[in-house]
């Protein structure tokens, strides 16, 4: 199949009951959008395989920090305001005091000094056509049903579709989401002693629109704040620019209320708290209240065998130290890229092409294993509300102390030639056991 992938980009993608290609991606996300982009670049068919119809919602935050900001400039995309992006130039943390605390996102050489924020719904819609562009083939309002089994090796060679379509490969991407119907049915199980999250979100009209800070509440409170009870959680406020703000919360199962709590309630007792200016009451409130699963810490196990390999939430690759997922999403997806394009070319199904293919989950590991074991330790101790407030009474007022943990919950910080911050959590993540 060396010689497929010369169609011209953009072109209609092949009709019939069977799809034939070099690889078929499941789930039209940022993880599988990103991974057709890179194989499509590369010379291989794709067949991107979407259950929906573009454009379409999904519950996030919306709010994307530097880390997914420099996926996106790898990708060729352009993050101008020009564009339609909102950039935000750090995180603003209320915690300890009345008063937040602004933290500038760190000037590193490996990732950009600014973030981003781009309705979820766009933002999707955008990185399907960037990977249709490329020269992949998207198939929109394709459920997939199931995998294809080649009995005699117990390989995945496709899966079959809903609407009696079959999109037959000899490598499969599942980038279809928490619940990964694809995984399943492959037998990769969740594992339950991972970190889990829930979250929820809601839009408001709101004067906070265009504010250039990403905002995060490590404490939220049923009444006044510091005389009443405090909450499960962490919330976020994201300003969407369009005169809208992205308003949710997020719990994680290392605490006692986690699968207990009424979440929508939880969010209007938190916002009940916030000034009556800023609009975050029931009468500007657009839309309803929807919430979502977190994966975290690779909490579905092995990220390739038999052929199909695991991108993004369908893996588990949420980080359990702030809920990201975009960012993880699409550098899995191009890591997986690279090892599938590897294997293409030497052959799938030779011992030299499986040694790339599991080379994914190497690199998997090398870079993120360490940073999400640690995610796990943080999400039990932080999982009981008073050690929160602890920790953000004594820890949020020292400048030096923030400055360190915001490297750390975002992920930010330089391998090479960094500062002393950035060396320690380099040396920790790498002597830190593979989560």
């Amino acid at each position: 199949m060396a010689g497929i992938g010369t169609e011209v980009p953009g072109s209609a993608a092949p009709e019939g009951r069977v799809v034939e290609s070099d690889v078929v991606i499941v789930g039209a996300g940022p993880g599988g959008s990103t991974a057709a982009r890179y194989l499509a670049e590369r010379g291989l068919t794709v067949s991107l395989v979407e259950k929906t119809t573009f454009p379409r919602e999904k519950v996030c935050g919306d709010g994307l920090t530097p880390r997914a900001t420099k996926q996106l400039i790898k990708l060729g995309i352009d993050t101008s305001e020009s564009a339609g992006w909102l950039r935000n130039k750090g995180l603003r943390v209320y915690g300890g005091r009345s008063e937040p605390f602004e933290l500038p996102w760190p000037d590193l050489a490996e990732f950009p000094n600014y973030g981003l924020v781009r309705p979820r719904a766009d933002f999707d819609d955008m990185l399907a056509k960037h990977a249709v562009a490329a020269g992949a083939h998207l198939y929109e309002e394709t459920t997939v049903t199931g995998p294809i089994m080649d009995d005699a090796t117990d390989r995945i060679i496709g899966v079959t579709a809903k609407n009696g379509r079959e999109f037959r490969a000899p490598l499969v991407i599942a980038a279809d989401g928490n619940a990964s119907r694809l995984a399943l049915t492959m037998g990769l199980q969740k594992m339950d002693k991972r970190p889990m999250g829930v979250a929820v979100r809601t839009y408001y009209k709101s004067p906070r629109d265009k504010d250039d800070y990403l905002e995060s509440w490590l404490e939220l409170w049923d009444g006044k704040p510091g005389a009443s009870n405090l909450l499960p959680g962490y919330g976020w406020i994201f300003g969407m620019g369009d005169g809208t703000c992205n308003v949710g919360l997020g719990i994680l199962n290392s605490s006692t209320a986690y699968g207990k709590t009424d979440y929508k309630e939880l969010l209007r007792r938190w916002l009940d708290n916030t000034p009556e200016e800023w609009g975050f009451r029931d009468e500007n409130m657009i839309g309803e209240i929807r919430g979502a699963a977190l994966p975290m810490g690779f909490n579905r196990k092995p990220a390739y065998g038999r052929g199909l390999l695991l991108v993004g939430d369908a893996g588990g690759m949420v980080s359990p130290f702030n809920g990201e997922g975009i960012a993880y999403a699409m550098e899995s997806a191009a890591l997986a890229a690279d090892a599938v394009a590897e294997a293409h070319y030497r052959g799938v199904g030779t011992p030299s092409s499986e040694k790339a293919l599991n080379g994914y989950i190497t690199e998997l590991q090398a870079s993120l294993g360490g940073y999400y074991r640690l995610g796990g330790m943080f999400v039990k101790l932080i999982g009981r509300p008073e050690i929160m407030h602890l920790c953000t009474t004594y820890g949020l007022p020292r400048k030096t102390l923030m400055k360190f943990v915001m490297k750390l919950l975002a992920n930010l910080y330089d391998t090479h030639d960094g500062d002393w911050m950035d060396k320690v959590l380099t040396t920790l993540t790498k002597v830190t056991p593979s989560a």
